[in-house]
């Protein structure tokens, strides 16, 4: 099995920031660690301030209507973030605005703009590219479920075309607004060259889906792409208690995203940002530490014949995905440390059956042809002792009646 090498160190451009603490130089560049905990909190000793506020306010005094309505008319003009105080919570708060900033400088990009949720976020990215007459997609399976089911079924107006890597180029059209891939992908964790997906877009922005990876072991915008998506919901929160997406992007594009966000509403509330903000610090330790869990639990479950096939990725990371012999719904049945739910991400061990949940609403067939079989289960591992979650999956592949 390939090692895991983490890179802590990469590079971030000087920027400004969103919350007014100045640009970073590039003499202050730090490592993804110190970001994690720092990001987004710079100015609280000024403040006299040691844990972020959460600020709760859906509306905000002015005496200044004049000022005020000059304010509105450049956000409605450009979708830059209003000067001076906040005027009305569906166009920004402070508390999200803070988990945006640390958001941005963890995947190396100028902005980052906070929904509701994953879903929300990326019918953001689309709604923007329809606004402007680009309404095809060319997209690579495997995608999250929901993602693929809001291309296919084209519930904001997009037409997709679904295509294997190496032919991405050759699908582009006049009117492709957006090109989309998910690496590693869910659920089968296939992975994709991201700066070679990235040269084969041309001139049209590249989406990668890195809910899976996190900038702790890949940052997409490095490699190429123009906007980063994540299901905020699953590591960044890690915790199983928020639900929320985040696009990581240009300020030019961020700006866009904002006027979508103010216009449809899929605001993120102010608590979910200061438990997302507060997420952030620990994610490279979270990261890390059930990356070693899954790469064990990954060799043991390769090594044995009730498993036919094992996916783990490359560069690592926290999921795991294998294939039965036996009957996978036995498998769901029988764990009882490991929680049978949806979802991943979270600081404990989570197992499904996308073809059941997850993928449910993919055609039978595409979800066949992208790889996601019948006798796939998906495990999210957490930071229990590995011992006592292999103990546990041994338990369950044995009450599958596997051979």
């Amino acid at each position: 099995m390939d090692s895991v090498v983490y890179d802590t160190q990469g590079a971030l451009d000087a920027q400004d920031d969103p919350n007014g603490n100045g640009r970073l130089s590039a003499a202050s560049v730090r490592a993804l660690a110190t970001e994690a905990v720092h990001a987004g909190r710079e100015d609280l000793a000024a403040l006299g301030l040691h844990a972020a506020p959460i600020d709760l306010s859906t509306t905000y005094p002015s005496y200044d209507s004049r000022g005020e309505a000059a304010r509105i008319d450049a956000f409605a003009a450009d979708g830059a973030e209003p000067d001076g105080p906040p005027v009305y919570a569906r166009l920004g708060n402070p508390t999200v605005a803070r988990f945006e900033t640390a958001l941005a400088r963890l995947e190396g990009t100028e902005s980052a703009v906070a929904f509701a949720s994953g879903m929300a976020a990326l019918s953001a990215v689309l709604l923007v590219r329809n606004s402007m007459g680009l309404r095809h997609v060319v997209a690579v399976r495997p995608l999250y479920g929901c993602s693929d089911h809001l291309l296919t079924a084209g519930l904001l107006g997009s037409e997709v075309t679904w295509v294997d890597p190496a032919g991405i180029a050759d699908a582009l059209r006049p009117d492709t607004g957006l090109v989309m891939v998910e690496s590693p992908a869910n659920p089968t964790l296939a992975e994709l060259d991201l700066r070679a997906v990235a040269h084969a877009c041309g001139s049209v922005p590249l989406l990668a889906d890195n809910t899976f990876a996190t900038p702790v072991l890949q940052r997409p915008a490095e490699q190429g792409a123009r906007l980063v998506l994540h299901s905020a919901t699953k590591y960044l929160g890690g915790h199983g208690d928020v639900m929320a997406g985040v696009v990581a992007c240009d300020e030019d594009f961020a700006r866009k995203l904002r006027q979508v966000r103010f216009a449809t509403g899929g605001v993120l509330h102010p608590l979910a940002g200061y438990l997302l903000l507060r997420g952030l610090s620990t994610l490279p330790v979270r990261v890390r530490a059930a990356s070693s869990n899954a790469a064990e639990l990954a060799r043991r479950l390769a090594g044995d014949p009730r498993v036919a096939r094992v996916h783990y990725p490359r560069i690592g990371g926290a999921m795991i995905a294998f294939e039965v012999h036996g009957d996978p719904h036995d498998v769901i049945a029988g764990v009882r440390l490991i929680t049978p739910a949806v979802s991943l991400g979270s600081v404990d061990s989570l197992i499904q059956h996308p073809a059941s949940i997850s993928h449910r609403i993919v055609p039978t067939a595409d979800r066949h042809d992208a790889g996601v079989s019948d006798r796939l289960l998906r495990l999210s591992v957490g930071l229990e002792d590995v011992d006592d979650l292999w103990s546990d999956l041994d338990g369950a592949l044995g009450y599958s009646g596997g051979e």
